[in-house]
This record gives C-alpha cells, structure tokens and sequence, in this order.
C-alpha cells in the first residue's frame, strides 16, 4: 500500500518503525460513540495479509502490535466493530506523523510475549514497577493487531521551527 502525503512506504516503515510515543487508536463503542486510547505500539513491516488473487483486494504487508488486558474495555469495542482509525505523531513541533484507518483482531497472548516486547521498547526493559504489574500471572493479556487499508503522512518540518531553534 502506498501512503498518501509526502512520505513513501520506506519512510513510513522508519518512522513507525523508531516511534516512541503511543497510537492513538480510535473506534466506536457497541452504542455507536465514538471512543480513543492511546496504547504502546509496535511497528511489524513485514505482517499483514495477502491480498486475494481473485479480486486483487486485502491489506498490503504492515500491521500496528499493540497490547491490552484482556478485560478492558477496548476489546469488546473491537470485536463489536473492527474498523479502527490511528494516528502515531509527534508532540512538540515541527508536526509529523503517519494516520489512517484499518482493521482490527484481537489476539491472545497468553505468554504476554507482546506486552514484553513493549515495555522493552518503552522502558528498556521488564525489570521496573511497571512491568511488575502488568506482568502479574493472574493479569490476562491480548494483542490488539491493527491491519491498515489506508496510511496517510504529514510533515511540516520545513515550514516549522522546532522549539529549540
């Protein structure tokens, strides 16, 4: 899938790919409303679907890994109505970032293999209180894997001045 605005694919994949801060992931709830969280994330370039020989459709390679408790409420809303839209950007000028809409699974994660892999990321590792937490046995975990059908990009950075220029 190629992205609209002034990235390519490649950049895209860099710039998800070194994010540090949340996805802000949105979706409706089973009344309909809408609903946003922000939630750790994980770039996988190479994950998605393979398109469908007969019509050419289906989700090019690239999925958002995220992860969850199993019981919050985010999962319901998912698997009530996977479509799901996103955005990962940055927080202080110059603006950038990638945006879009996609389809959501909830995946089990029994192993917490996931949410590891994020408080490796976020945090440098499991050894903190945090992690204690969130790794305790009887704490059930999920992944949520959003599968994009449509990126969008935006970068302002030439017509922006960071705050410490």
């Amino acid at each position: 899938m190629d992205p609209t605005g002034p990235w390519d694919r490649e950049r895209v994949d860099e710039y998800l790919g070194a994010a540090r801060v949340p996805v802000r992931l949105g979706c409706r709830t089973p009344s309909d409303h809408p609903w946003i969280v922000s939630l750790w994330f994980e770039w996988d370039p190479d994950a998605g679907s393979a398109l469908d020989d007969e019509t050419g459709s289906g989700t090019a390679p690239g999925a958002i890994r995220c992860a969850t408790s199993a019981t919050a409420d985010l999962v319901e809303f998912v698997e009530h109505d996977d479509q799901v839209s996103f955005e990962v950007s940055t927080n202080a000028p110059p603006y950038k970032g990638v945006r879009g809409r996609g389809r959501a699974t909830v995946i089990p994660d029994e192993e917490k293999r996931r949410l590891r892999s994020l408080l490796r990321k976020y945090l440098g590792g499991t050894d903190n209180s945090t992690a204690d937490r969130l790794l305790q046995p009887e704490r059930d975990e999920v992944e949520i894997r959003i599968e994009p059908e449509r990126l969008h990009t935006w970068d302002y950075s030439e017509r922006m001045e960071s705050p410490d220029e």
